[in-house]
């Protein structure tokens, strides 16, 4: 096999093909880690349906043609990679993050990391006696053969067209409210480290003059401990080597999924097709179950719930994944619960103990009398249905997977914990991150078969661990947008459809999850999603209306999250979209097949009768009557067997 590359940037390969056999390709841009050999994705093309060399393809017809990375009939699709045996550490600048000396706290910063590598000369030097030899009056011009193995890329979020690229000399400038977002991949993240330089214009530099170089810290891998955290770190002045004020990093450690399970074979990350349009999703399986005051309802997210939804025709489910203590994906929306200490006809106000979801394991959970939160405070049991296995809280994420319609789409909300504007948790989590969403993703790509999967998350960290983590199915940022009816987070990507939009875009998200108090507010923000290529599904109580519904269609919506499809849904089919889908498929494939057979049977019977007048014509010479009889006898029995 033998591979080069022309100065027109053209690269070609010439390799041995299997005769008689189509082969499938794709084409990709990846990096090789020199100490390990590892192969790291880069960026990879993501088309449904991959190149082919026919099996009839002439070498001529193959060295004649000339493809364009990423697009395949002018179809253009080249998406990132996904993790493997490296890691991304992402470090996140923002809500004005610098506090420095008075002289220069108005200045425009420019912010740029580096990563060093701290296994140069280790049997020799120690990491601290390294970094203390790199420090000059200008890091950046130092410490060029320490830098590690690594791709660093940085987007502002100020930026409407908000994508990762390669840093500048300089680094990228922090703007007031910026939110400056840095990837960097490495694959030994125990052994780098990260210089983090800042640079300013003095107060009399020319127009042309490049900022000078203000001051510097080091990030030591043993800060990173965690999967994420918040760094508060000193500035120390480039030139005389003194405090000059403090800066706030927040950091998310991004690790791959081991053993990984994806490869190059197929990819749906951003796939989605045309006809798939005002798709009716079923919220918690057929609604909420605890707000309802009408009666007639079942208990949400449970089977039975899942189940209903999809005997009125959804084409999606949606539902809330969360962890036991031991582990183990379970469906249910809320963070904690009651649970009873005794076992009583009626429920007094000793009765009950108020828990963390995740401090009972799987079998506590299904063993002991649990009530939701509203049962547990208005101290009123809304469902008596222990009996009934389908109607039970907790099912687990690969027993739906199991047994709910594989034509009906799932849409799987992953509840984590967030901090809310005014500092306080939502809840207070103790699982690591990357171990809670591995523990999630294991049991989707082993049970998922061919099921359309949509992963979505209030947490913009969690939408990117998923996106990271695997190469197979697409994820949706879910965003408040600007409400009246919920508190605000910490994190602005998720206090608005703009910054939930750019966010998506940045990170090659499938799209975004708006809530429809705010499309409602302005409904061009719906264009706003789609002109720059994402998916918008929409969500909230507004939703549980026929006309509001209706209206959201109108939009363009690509999907709306609603309660009672039984009762809000229109559809007059009550199928989902993908199996009407996968019927027009399967007709589609069987009349090719007929046509196919039908004209593979008139060439058949032509070639036979063409053989019985041959075979015909040499019976009657001598020399040939044995042959033709024999010959003659094959052909009658094959056309018997036609």
């Amino acid at each position: 096999m033998q591979s080069k590359i022309c100065e027109t940037n053209v690269w070609s390969l010439e390799l041995d093909l299997p005769q008689d056999v189509a082969v499938q390709y794709r084409y990709l841009i990846c990096s090789v880690d020199p100490s390990s050999e590892n192969v790291h994705v880069r960026r990879f093309e993501t088309h449904t349906t991959p190149r082919s060399v026919p099996a009839e393809a002439s070498k001529a017809e193959q060295d004649s043609k000339l493809d364009t990375l990423g697009d395949i009939d002018g179809a253009v699709k080249l998406d990132k990679g996904w993790l493997t045996s490296e890691t991304i550490i992402q470090f996140k600048f923002f809500d004005n993050p610098f506090a420095v000396k008075e002289r220069i706290k108005n200045r425009l910063l420019f912010v740029k990391i580096t990563p060093m590598n701290l296994r140069i000369n280790a049997e020799s030097q120690s990491p601290t006696a390294l970094l203390e030899e790199s420090l000059s009056n200008d890091t950046r011009e130092n410490g060029t053969d320490h830098q590690a193995y690594a791709f660093t890329e940085v987007t502002s979020l100020r930026n409407p067209n908000s994508v990762f690229e390669q840093q500048s000399q300089f680094g990228c400038p922090y703007n007031p409210d910026d939110f400056l977002v840095f990837n960097v991949t490495v694959a030994e993240p125990e052994n780098v480290a990260y210089l983090v330089d800042l640079y300013t214009h003095s107060s009399r530099s020319k127009e042309d003059e490049p900022p000078y170089h203000l001051g510097y810290h080091y990030i030591l891998p043993n800060f990173l401990k965690k999967s994420e955290g918040i760094l508060e770190l000193p500035v120390t002045c480039a030139s005389k080597h003194r405090p000059l004020g403090m800066m706030r990093i927040e950091y998310l450690k991004v690790t791959p999924l081991l053993p990984s399970k994806c490869n190059l074979e197929r990819s749906y990350v951003r796939y989605w097709n045309k006809r798939w349009t005002g798709l009716d999703v079923g919220h918690r399986g057929s609604g909420t179950s605890f707000k309802a005051s009408d009666g007639n309802v079942i208990r949400e997210n449970t089977i039975a719930s899942l189940k209903k939804a999809v005997a009125h025709g959804a084409d999606m489910v949606e539902f809330d994944v969360q962890l036991s203590k031991d582990l183990v994906p379970v469906i249910y929306h809320d963070f904690d619960i009651y649970v009873s200490l005794k076992r009583k006809t009626t429920l007094e106000a000793n009765d009950m103990l108020e828990l963390p979801m995740r401090e009972l394991t799987l079998e506590q959970l299904k063993n002991l009398k649990v009530y939701h939160v509203v049962e547990g405070r208005t101290r009123e049991a809304k469902f008596f249905d222990e009996d009934l296995d389908e109607h039970q809280p907790f099912p687990q994420l690969a027993d739906a997977l199991d047994v709910i319609d594989p034509h009906c789409g799932f849409n799987i909300e992953i509840k984590w914990s967030q901090k809310l504007k005014n500092g306080t948790m939502e809840a207070d989590l103790h699982f690591d991150s990357n171990l809670y969403v591995d523990c999630i993703l294991k049991v989707v790509l082993e049970k998922a078969g061919p099921r359309r999967i949509v992963f979505s998350c209030f947490d913009a960290d969690i939408c990117t661990m998923l996106r990271l983590k695997q190469n197979l199915y697409p994820v949706m940022f879910l965003t408040l947008g600007v409400t009246s009816r919920y508190p605000s987070y910490h994190d602005p990507r998720c206090n608005s459809i703009e910054m939930a939009v750019r966010n998506a875009c940045a990170t090659e998200l499938l799209g975004i999850v708006a809530h429809t108090e705010d499309l409602l507010r302005d409904q061009t923000q719906v264009n706003m999603a789609t002109d720059n290529g994402l998916i918008i599904f929409c969500w909230g109580d507004d939703n549980n209306s026929k006309d509001t519904i209706k209206h959201l269609k109108s939009l363009g919506i690509h999907a709306i999250i609603y309660d009672k499809m039984d009762i809000f849904s229109d559809k007059a089919v009550k199928e989902s979209v993908f199996l009407v889908g996968a019927r027009e498929s399967q007709a589609a494939l069987l009349q090719q097949i007929n046509i196919e057979n039908r004209y593979e049977q008139a060439n058949h019977h032509d070639f036979l009768d063409q053989s019985k007048e041959s075979l015909a014509s040499a019976a009657n010479s001598s020399k040939g009557a044995s042959k033709a009889n024999n010959n003659f006898k094959k052909m009658l029995k094959l056309l018997h067997t036609t």
